[in-house]
């Protein structure tokens, strides 16, 4: 029975992820005819065609240039964010064991967008704007640990973490604050704004690596020991039994998803809901085994956050943060898995 159980669940979860790979692939090359310039897929065929293949070009020069310098590099920039809030969301979830955690647990959030909101309010470069959000976030992180550890003395960990957590976020949106009064409100303070809101528009292939290298660091250990994250379902004291170094086990996935965080932060700004809702309903579709579980929400990610980014680019004639956008759709959305959701959850 046993057997006769699991293994059809695990390949059910198995066919979903590659699934979503094929909807994700499709949304992707989908995604480079959406814009006000009208790139065609037979366009998107030609450049790809010839840079992969060497094949003949057959499309006109403007294309290729929309298509590397403003279509190529937004659509990776989705993809690795989406995918990163929403396995940094599944991997505090199964930390915490509890379906309401948000990646924005320690205050990672909130540090680097002072980072960038100070970084901003100095005149840095666009890079160097991004460098300081990534630190600031890891800052509000090891405040958060440092607090935390001193005030607990490993009694109730878990739960001192998560209010010294809120107690440093809240400390960072109020630094946050002060950038946006000191603002000159003719030219800083609507650059702070709208960077708040969350946005792809300025993103380029220099930028990208503070992005790309930290978001592959982190996704890598959390699928390499996504099958030991199983086991703290159990609770920590079986998960002891059963030879998983506990302890290890959180500092890694806690850092990992810290650190996805802050390098989406510091890249695009505020982007909400994604890792709270995607992990919710990948859970309802897979079930909680995090083998399948961590694929299935960065591909639901990444898949998401194209499509929300798609709508900014069609339905409306000027750039919407697309923050907003993702508030909008997903706040409804989570309500809807709520009501519809399962009474137990691992």
């Amino acid at each position: 029975m046993k057997n006769g159980k699991t293994v059809p669940d695990r390949y059910r979860g198995d066919i979903f992820v590659l699934i979503l790979l094929m909807l994700l692939i499709a949304a992707f090359l989908f995604s480079f005819t959406v814009g006000k310039y009208a790139l065609t897929l037979h366009d998107t065929q030609g450049i790809l065609s010839h840079y992969l293949f060497g094949a003949a070009v057959n499309y006109p020069q403007a294309s290729e240039t929309v298509f590397f310098q403003t279509r190529l590099p937004r659509l990776l920039s989705c993809v690795f964010v989406g995918a990163a809030l929403s396995a940094a969301g599944a991997a505090y979830q199964g930390i915490f064991k509890n379906p309401m955690v948000s990646p924005d647990l320690l205050g990672a959030s909130s540090g680097a967008a002072f980072g960038a909101c100070l970084g901003i309010l100095l005149g840095m470069t666009y890079l160097q704007m991004h460098i300081a959000a990534f630190a600031v976030g890891m800052i509000a992180v090891g405040l958060t640990y440092a607090v935390s550890s001193a005030v607990s003395r490993n009694e109730n960990t878990t739960m001192t973490l998560i209010l010294t957590g809120m107690v440093v976020t809240a400390l960072f949106n109020a630094g946050v604050s002060i950038t946006k009064t000191l603002a000159n409100p003719d030219r800083e303070l609507g650059e702070i704004t709208f960077w708040l809101l969350g946005s792809m528009t300025h993103l380029t292939f220099r930028t990208l690596p503070v992005l790309i290298i930290p978001v592959i660091i982190g996704l890598v250990p959390m699928m390499l020991f996504k099958y030991q994250l199983n086991m703290l379902s159990f609770g920590q004291e079986e998960a002891r039994t059963m030879g998983v170094n506990v302890k290890a086990l959180n500092v890694i996935f806690i850092v990992c998803a810290t650190l996805v965080t802050s390098a989406s932060v510091a890249t695009c700004g505020m982007v909400g809901w994604i890792g709270l809702v995607i992990p919710h309903l990948m859970r309802m579709l897979v079930g909680p085994d995090y083998r399948t579980l961590i694929p299935a929400s960065m591909l639901g990610g990444a898949l998401f956050l194209l499509m929300v980014d798609n709508i900014t680019r069609v339905f409306f004639q000027i750039e919407v943060s697309i923050g907003i956008l993702t508030a909008l759709v997903g706040a409804p959305f989570f309500l809807i898995l709520l009501a519809r959701g399962r009474k137990g959850w691992v």
